[in-house]
């Protein structure tokens, strides 16, 4: 993966790798991606990395899902967990980045649950920040910011995610990606 450079939307389409150190439950050992960022605006993303181990037939009664009702749900973030909302992901391959349409209706979700070309993601929560609280947190170096590969649109390279791409910043990321949460069982 590599470094996101900013447009002038700001990191909208970045991916954020919570930092080893940071400590919030909420977001520890999390990669998000940001649907949407303004500077100084705010910011709303969703957890990549934290499925539910449910998947959204176990979650909806609606009959006819088809495809839809397989898809694994994801923990999207601390806020607003008592809603699921879908996300249709595709990589873009002449720009070479993930675009995201996050509040996916269901009807279009089904529809887009048989494109093989879109990835769909079901989600409960998201994560948002006010204005400057995401500026905030990345001057106290909580998250590294990259661009995404095609790589964040498979479910099952997510397990892995967050250790694979903090490992890639080298020896000392490796060690405190490998280090356990309880350091007494070192």
């Amino acid at each position: 993966m590599r470094e996101f450079q900013p447009s002038s939307q700001g990191l909208e389409g970045a991916l954020l790798i919570a930092h080893p150190n940071l400590l919030d439950p909420n977001f520890r050992r999390t990669v998000l991606f940001l649907v949407s960022h303004e500077e100084g605006e705010g910011a709303l993303g969703v957890i990549l990395n934290r499925a539910s181990g449910k998947k959204v037939a176990d979650l909806l009664d609606v009959p006819g899902l088809g495809p839809l009702g397989r898809i694994p749900v994801f923990l999207g973030g601390p806020v607003s967990m008592d809603r699921m909302t879908f996300a249709s992901f595709q990589w873009v391959r002449e720009s070479q980045k993930v675009e995201c349409r996050l509040n996916v209706e269901l009807e279009e979700a089904k529809e887009l649950a048989l494109d093989s070309d879109v990835v769909v993601r079901a989600f409960v929560g998201y994560a948002g920040w006010s204005g400057g609280q995401l500026e905030g947190e990345l001057e106290q170096k909580a998250w590294l910011v990259q661009k995404p590969n095609r790589e964040v649109l498979d479910p099952e390279s997510c397990k892995q995610m967050w250790f694979t791409v903090v490992r890639s910043y080298g020896p000392w990321f490796r060690l405190l990606a490998e280090a356990p949460d309880d350091p007494s069982l070192n």
